[in-house]
């Protein structure tokens, strides 16, 4: 689940990747995981001549993903690999690039490269905690960063020492608030993130706040940040802080923060109460560009762009009339215009902003278009862009003058060469209470419409989140397997406005099953879907709708329900978001249990007849292994064909290892293959 709103005896036969493996050299397959490279955090250098840029690729040997820095000239052309390591950012005079990789040790630290002929590197941290968010002081002087500060025990208690050699038992991890986190490698002890500066040129870190609070607003338990800009002197800070990172999400209250470095002195610049974060500074220093929502009032508050006076005054809404969630913002160099990007109707594109608010589109099309960096002259920007053919490679765009984006990488085109992809197809649909949902199906290489093919219904988590109509390799390879696959956005999903997604406000699951409901008629009336091979699957805010759907219809012949809510009551006291489930309902369950029973699709599981598998990671603490559990024994007791995976160095969902993203693929294409809507196995089980 995401927090980033209010801010969710399998008998395996080989048949389940028998057709990828017997058409290796034509159709993807499982074992491709292992070769997708992905391209991320595009940086132009202010001259606008290098693009730096991260490539993330499987290490076989250690069963995980590993990153580097790549570099090439702004026409794409020489591109090479220059380093180890990840989030590359350019110093505001180009000689140097700071970047986050390991020490000798294998402990995260920032490191700095010049970027003459000698290409020396100096690692600028020497530090016990993590650094986050690395930024560039405007003079190059200084770096900042953001990390974790473990909170101090305030017991005060006195027990023997051990006997020499002796072997206790750790003491106990004290909790007095709900402040603890899982991030990707486990769980972390309770702390806070603080702001710290450390010299460019290396030193001793210099902590500018403390307390029971954190900086950093945005974080969604998975990994700590702050939204930081310099102001052009680079004398202060402005960053997002989180009032109380222990409060219902639906009283969640943060700030935007200016700070003196060389003081230490805190100044609040947001006097409205609301969720207010990720700072931007204009070049010449007068103004601030920031994100947010006043006080919420619903489950789901749509983050807009509001622009401020750099000391707090004159705050306004630049997008106000722009219904989509808005983000990455950079400025233009005459101060008077922004660039963001925006989710739109399962699609994400750039967007340019003047300061009254008038909002006109830099990018448009079925893509996801991403801008992630741009020259000193803002007369080029890089980012990404991906579609339904190519998985995500890096662009120039042109800001100076219209003009279409140009493609500079192609990452995976060895590993797509000579493959026949899936063709997918864009659906719009209507529920039975009149409301419009929009969705995508993905058909089987070599695709013939007199054919009937079994399909896979994939569901998003969030439940505030938004499939986008691009390239999914997951989804290629169950099309390479002989699936049809449905992926849709129903009411609560963003880009499609904020009243669709408040659609569940306090209700859900509810109205939701009625779009998914009414995607799976779509497309069975393209007429090439197999009624009796209907599959449904998700994980997280998907396991929560997956396992809902099966208890309320019995149209799908198996189901794949991945980390999973089914019982909002227990979920409460053991995710690892504080208070997150009261934020959907209207009082605590000891005051009215009413509507936690009624949204739990546990309170269901006696209407389930669909043979279903549960796959949950061993260490999920935001949806924990308990929740499977309990789904798991009651459709046992129901007597439904159940089997319960629980995987290995798994925290949140089942899939960040690469060997564990292929065993969810093939086991679940393997139990699905089973079944057809009769509860018969079929004769691909034989």
């Amino acid at each position: 689940m995401s927090l980033r709103i209010i801010a969710v005896v399998i008998g395996v036969c080989i048949c389940g990747i028998a057709y990828a493996d017997d058409h290796a050299s034509e159709f993807l397959d499982v074992g491709d995981w292992l070769e997708a490279e992905r391209v991320s955090d595009a940086r132009i250098s202010p001259d606008g001549s290098k693009i730096v840029y991260t490539r993330r690729y499987v290490d076989k040997i250690n069963d995980r993903f590993d990153s580097s820095l790549w570099i090439m000239d702004s026409d794409g052309e020489r591109e090479r690999f220059l380093i180890k390591g990840s989030n590359p950012r350019w110093s505001s005079d180009g000689t140097r690039l700071l970047f986050t990789g390991p020490d000798k040790n294998g402990k995260p630290q920032i490191f700095v490269r010049w970027m003459d002929d000698e290409g020396a590197v100096s690692q600028v941290t020497n530090v016990t905690v993590t650094p986050a968010s690395p930024t560039w002081s405007p003079d190059g002087e200084h770096i900042a960063f953001v990390a974790i500060i473990p909170a101090k025990n305030k017991w005060n208690v006195s027990i023997p020492s051990p006997p020499e050699g002796a072997k206790w038992t750790e003491g106990p991890r004290i909790l007095d608030r709900i402040h603890y986190r899982q991030d990707r490698v486990g769980f972390r002890d309770p702390g806070y993130s603080h702001l710290f500066v450390v010299p460019a040129s290396s030193g001793t870190a210099r902590q500018l706040t403390s307390g029971e609070w954190h900086v950093g607003a945005q974080f969604d338990g998975l990994f700590f940040g702050a939204g930081l800009s310099w102001t052009p002197d680079s004398k202060r800070i402005l960053f997002d802080g989180l009032d109380d990172p222990n409060s219902d999400l639906m009283y969640r209250r943060s700030h935007i923060y200016a700070i003196d470095v060389a003081t230490g002195e805190r100044e609040v610049l947001t006097d409205s109460i609301g969720y207010w974060t990720d700072p931007v500074v204009s070049p010449d220093g007068r103004r601030v560009v920031y994100s947010g929502y006043p006080k919420a009032k619903e489950t789901y508050e749509m983050p807009h762009l509001f622009v401020m006076d750099i000391d707090g005054g004159n705050p306004s809404n630049l997008t106000e009339d722009f219904d989509r969630p808005a983000n990455a913002v950079i400025w233009d160099d005459n101060n008077r215009r922004i660039y963001f990007t925006a989710q739109d109707r399962g699609y994400v594109n750039v967007f340019k902003s003047d300061l009254n608010g008038k909002v006109t589109p830099v990018t448009s099309g079925q893509q996801v278009a991403t801008l992630v960096s741009a020259d000193k002259a803002r007369t080029v920007g890089v980012g990404l862009i991906s579609n339904f053919s190519e998985p995500g490679d890096i662009y120039r765009f042109p800001l100076a003058r219209p003009g279409e984006p140009t493609q500079l990488t192609a990452v995976n085109a060895d590993m797509l060469e000579g493959k026949t992809l899936g063709e997918q197809e864009e659906i719009w649909f209507e529920a039975e209470d009149g409301s419009m949902a929009h969705g995508w199906i993905v058909r089987p290489p070599n695709f013939d419409p007199e054919k009937k093919y079994p399909m896979i219904f994939e569901i998003h988590g969030g439940p505030f989140a938004m499939y986008q109509g691009r390239f999914n390799l997951t989804y290629q390879i169950y099309a390479a397997n002989g699936f049809v696959v449905l992926y849709t956005n129903p009411r609560g999903s963003t880009g499609y406005g904020e009243a669709f997604s408040q659609a569940i406000s306090r209700a859900y699951p509810s109205v939701d099953h009625l779009d998914l409901m009414a995607g799976v008629d779509a497309a069975l009336e393209t007429g090439y879907v197999d009624e009796k091979r209907l599959y449904v699957g998700g994980c997280s805010g998907g396991g929560v709708l997956s396992s809902w759907m099966i208890g309320h219809t019995d149209r799908f012949a198996a189901a794949a329900v991945r980390c999973p809510v089914v019982n909002w009551m227990s979920m409460m006291g053991t995710t690892d978001i504080p208070f997150f489930t009261l934020s959907f309902f209207e009082k605590p369950f000891w005051e009215d249990p009413t509507d936690w029973l009624k949204h739990s699709s546990i309170m269901y599981v006696d209407k389930v007849t669909t043979p279903t598998l549960v796959m949950t990671g061993e260490k999920d603490l935001r949806t924990p292994m308990a929740q499977s559990e309990e789904y798991y024994a009651a459709l046992k007791v129901q007597g439904v064909p159940a089997q319960l995976m629980r995987f290995n160095e798994e925290y949140h969902g089942t899939s960040s290892k690469p060997s564990n993203a292929m065993r969810t693929m093939a086991y679940m294409m393997a139990w699905y293959n089973q079944w057809t809507e009769d509860g018969e196995v079929t004769d691909s089980d034989e």
